[in-house]
């Protein structure tokens, strides 16, 4: 036993600020369109991420994989044709320590779910046919076309349910998770301080009726604000840009490893369930652009967000670039812990994160004016073909006029 638990402490030690997502449901009851809406802030050692669309089962799907998974072999978070949407969190309280090294299957798990589940008590079903153990530690998310959300703190063996349209537990219509589940060990587990800010944050846009996919994106996923300390990249907002003003940044929901941003926009019951959107921002997301993604006959997607075989997303790349250049200048040591604030948003508005703040406006404006042209029924193929070629050519020359980035568009 003694030795179990040296070998749990080497490992979390290693292993928990690598894989620190963290993540929201939000119920359709308390959504200003009356849509719900999951959410995944993923942080992985994998920083190469892309979108793809599969048919592998009942159900096609969309999800974020890995680059290097050209199967996929594993999703991280994904909807498929029938408005099934799920995603995780790692949890690091719900296993004893002498199952810790079980190998971990939550990325095929999820890949499954999606291929086969319509809803979420599908999903239920799902997990109690499965075969056990199921190598898991983590936090599900699942919601369906039916406006129904939940969780499932999930463990080898077992797993606790809970809706988000039960008032005792989401008085605010809201659930956040981070590294921890509440059915778990108390105190043990990750990522309380981030669990902490997102709340505060998901609290303000409850009380303003804010919990939509614009305020979302601009508020949540480009936070750079740590409330335990009180300090935020936005307040570099009165320096100059040749100014340098560096903060520790890995405890705020943007950090190192942060890879990838992604809303799923769930439908009302009445609507069809291809009007399912993800808003996948691909790469490290404060210097990436939130793009939407529909499930179409013809599995077509922007060419920006995918890439073929295990090649890169060229957005994560641009991304990834502004990230090593500007954002996080430095990666000796913990050096690349510390962001440079004034690189996020500064007094004469030539942050990374703040130009790109007018490209995410339009993007969202001009799909919602789409989608309110196609609802309640299913998208229209060409006017999403024709969208796709836009965002590729409107955000592709927003990297290049801004950043100088060579987009070979």
């Amino acid at each position: 036993m003694q030795k179990h638990h040296l070998l749990f402490l080497l490992i979390a030690f290693v292993y928990l600020p690598a894989k620190a997502c963290t993540i929201a449901i939000i119920s359709g009851e308390h959504t200003p369109d009356g849509r719900p809406i999951i959410w995944k802030h993923r942080d992985t050692p994998a920083l190469d991420n892309k979108v793809v669309i599969y048919d592998q089962g009942r159900y096609r799907a969309a999800g974020l994989i890995n680059s290097d998974d050209d199967g996929p072999d594993r999703v991280w978070i994904g909807h498929n044709e029938a408005g099934f949407a799920i995603m995780n969190s790692v949890s690091y309280n719900l296993l004893e320590e002498d199952t810790i090294n079980m190998p971990h299957q939550t990325g095929y798990i999820m890949r499954d779910a999606l291929t086969e589940c319509a809803t979420v008590d599908d999903f239920a079903h799902f997990l109690d046919s499965r075969e056990q153990p199921w190598g898991v530690e983590t936090n599900f998310a699942v919601m369906d076309a039916q406006g129904n959300a939940a969780y499932f703190e999930t463990d080898h063996f077992s797993y606790t349910r809970i809706d988000v349209d039960d008032k005792r537990v989401a008085p605010h219509g809201y659930i956040v998770r981070s590294n921890y589940s509440f059915t778990g060990q108390p105190h043990q587990g990750a990522g309380y301080i981030r669990f902490e800010t997102a709340e505060r944050l998901f609290y303000r846009a409850s009380g303003t009726n804010n919990l939509s996919i614009p305020y979302l994106i601009e508020n949540m996923a480009l936070s750079v604000y740590n409330s335990y300390s009180g300090q935020d990249a936005r307040n570099a907002l009165h320096l100059r840009e040749t100014e340098s003003k560096f903060m520790y940044f890995q405890d705020c929901i943007n950090r190192y490893t942060s890879s990838s941003s992604v809303f799923i926009q769930g439908v009302r019951p009445d609507e069809d369930p291809g009007l399912t959107t993800m808003w996948a921002m691909v790469g490290f997301p404060l210097s990436s652009v939130a793009i939407p993604v529909w499930i179409t006959p013809e599995e077509t997607l922007p060419s920006i967000i995918t890439a073929p075989g295990t090649a890169n997303a060229p957005i994560c790349d641009w991304a990834l670039d502004l990230k090593y250049s500007r954002l996080v200048p430095s990666t000796r040591g913990s050096t690349r812990y510390y962001i440079d604030a004034v690189q996020v948003c500064n007094a004469d508005n030539t942050g990374v994160t703040q130009q790109l703040l007018d490209v995410n406006r339009n993007v969202i404006e001009a799909t919602n004016q789409l989608m309110e042209q196609w609802y309640p029924h299913a998208p229209d193929q060409e006017a999403v073909n024709n969208h796709y070629q836009w965002l590729d050519e409107f955000i592709s020359r927003a990297y290049e006029k801004k950043f100088d980035i060579s987009t070979n568009k």
